[in-house]
């Protein structure tokens, strides 16, 4: 994983790797994802972990992470007889993408009052420097 922004840049970015680089997810997220993509109707806990070949509390951890982010939707169906389960779909990529899109424009923003605050402190700075150093 690259340190800087500057790194970021510079790798070779796939479409996973926004994933990773927006929200933090680890490998088991993204293979938790595609799987529920990949699969033509929701999932349970166990059907995901029976198929990504892990733990139900690992498979369960990586939904949680997936449900913070918004990448995927949680559903309740209910028995006849009473009592219910959750089954998980992943969201819609374009509203996905759409939040991605809101993230990366808040985090320019963010981004451009810090850079601004480095200039205005900066640019202060120096003539102070020069008018010192020119005596």
């Amino acid at each position: 994983m690259p340190d800087s922004m500057a790194e970021y840049l510079q790798a070779d970015m796939e479409c996973e790797g926004l994933l990773e680089c927006i929200h933090g997810l680890k490998q088991l997220d993204k293979l938790v994802f595609r799987t529920l993509v990949e699969s033509a109707e929701p999932l349970t806990v166990d059907e995901v972990a029976d198929r990504v070949e892990r733990e139900r509390s690992t498979a369960y951890r990586a939904i949680q992470r997936l449900l913070q982010t918004g990448f995927v939707q949680k559903e309740q169906v209910n028995y006849d007889q009473g009592g219910y389960y959750h089954v998980y779909r992943p969201t819609d990529p374009d509203e996905v993408a759409d939040d991605m899109q809101r993230m990366l424009n808040d985090w320019y923003a963010k981004m451009g009052t810090l850079i601004q605050e480095f200039r205005d402190k900066y640019d202060e700075e120096v003539p102070r420097a020069e008018a010192a150093s020119s005596k």
